[in-house]
């Protein structure tokens, strides 16, 4: 035992609230059971019948949070370093230690202790089991992370690898409710019903003892959305929300990023190795738009555009043009540079720089795959313009842009 201290306080704590349940129960309270169906895409539906012990806890918490006990261990987890990670759960859109530490972890163990003793008849050594495992999270090697968001506009076949830790898969049936009871309602509808319905793009990472900071997992997510659609021309969306956990317990639960959370219109795709090593390399690439404000813009009103109608979806793209390529020289310059990107012959630059005039949402994004691909923007324009000017153009160019 690392914190003999702490296991005292987390033991009354635990206590405390079980003799305020047993009250609720013998008062007329219910511990309540869910009748659960677990849809799986060709697969027959399966149904589970499981007491609510975890719903139970989590409706009365909040009357406890004022109890003198729950203080008692909230202050003796935040004197703790190795406790700072879980200060910092999102708990809504305010952050408040002393809240997210009770959310993350004092719930969590109540809810672990009352399932070990299968209600609220205490049984010290289910309470041992449970302070166990959060001391050996608190106070090991490091954290697991990870975060998982339901995928739409999507289908795979075997686990896709995005890079970074980050992939799509095939959802597990009842994954999500096993750890996420309230999961049901915050599915997009038919998940797990329909074969463009049945994925989750995950996040996963290690994360070094000490660590203060969980990932920026809807930035991460929102990355990954923005380069499947930029491989693969899907209508994909992720989320509403991602389900985040910490050393496989509940973290918390946030929303995506409004832009990769709303799925744009068009037909559902397959999302195949091929393009999957694209939408990596893509994925990597974004990270160069945080320090070229030119093809952040770019980016930006080609994905807006993606969700708007005529007039505004042309002059969007057109304004993506040329921040991608105009390079301060104007539209007709952003056009003859693209056409010379994605045009292999005379003939097809000349009909690629007609287009351009009136740039469609599949035409920028073949461009900018193809520019995100060169990995230097300047560098590109410069290449650009010695190819218009006459000189040989350079292999590689016409086969990034392909």
């Amino acid at each position: 035992m690392r914190a003999p201290h702490l296991h005292d306080t987390l033991r009354r704590f635990c206590l405390g609230a079980f003799a305020v349940f047993t009250r609720d129960l013998e008062d007329g309270g219910d511990l309540p059971f869910a009748f659960e169906e677990h849809g799986s895409y060709g697969r027959p539906t399966l149904y589970e019948y499981r007491p609510l012990v975890r719903g139970f806890v989590e409706t009365r918490a909040e009357r406890l949070y004022e109890r003198v006990d729950v203080q008692d261990a909230v202050t003796d987890l935040l004197r703790e370093p190795a406790a700072r990670i879980f200060a910092h759960a999102h708990e809504g859109e305010i952050r408040d230690e002393r809240r997210a530490v009770y959310r993350s972890v004092l719930v969590p163990l109540l809810v672990r202790t009352a399932e070990g003793c299968g209600g609220f008849d205490w049984e010290d050594s289910a309470f041992t089991r449970a302070y166990e495992e959060l001391e050996g999270s608190l106070f090991g090697e490091g954290h697991s992370y990870g975060a998982v968001a339901p995928l739409v506009g999507l289908s795979v076949g075997a686990q896709i690898e995005l890079g970074d830790g980050i992939r799509a898969r095939v959802a597990a049936t009842g994954e999500l409710a096993a750890m996420w009871p309230e999961a049901a309602g915050l599915l997009p509808r038919n998940f797990g019903r329909e074969p463009d319905r049945i994925c989750v793009l995950e996040l996963e990472r290690s994360l070094p003892g000490g660590t203060a900071e969980a990932p920026d997992a809807p930035g991460e997510l929102a990355d990954a959305v923005t380069a499947i659609r930029l491989s693969t021309s899907a209508p994909v969306a992720a989320g509403p929300v991602i389900f985040e956990r910490l050393d496989w317990r509940p973290y918390g639960i946030r929303p995506v990023l409004p832009i990769a959370a709303t799925a744009p219109p068009g037909e559902p795709t397959r999302l195949d190795p091929f393009r999957a090593s694209v939408a990596s390399d893509v994925r990597i690439r974004l990270g160069d738009a945080d320090d070229d404000a030119r093809l952040g813009d770019a980016l930006d009103r080609w994905e807006l555009s993606l969700f708007q109608s005529e007039p505004f979806r042309g002059e969007q793209l057109r304004h993506a043009l040329e921040s991608a390529l105009g390079e301060g020289d104007g539209a007709w310059a952003a056009a003859m540079r693209g056409a010379a990107l994605l045009g292999t012959t005379p003939h097809e630059r000349a009909d690629l720089a007609e287009k351009f005039r009136q740039p469609s949402c599949e035409l920028l994004r073949r461009l900018l795959v193809a520019v995100l691909l060169h990995g230097n923007r300047s560098g590109l324009i410069r290449e650009l313009d010695a190819t218009l000017l006459g000189n040989p153009a350079q292999a590689s160019l016409q086969q990034r842009a392909s």
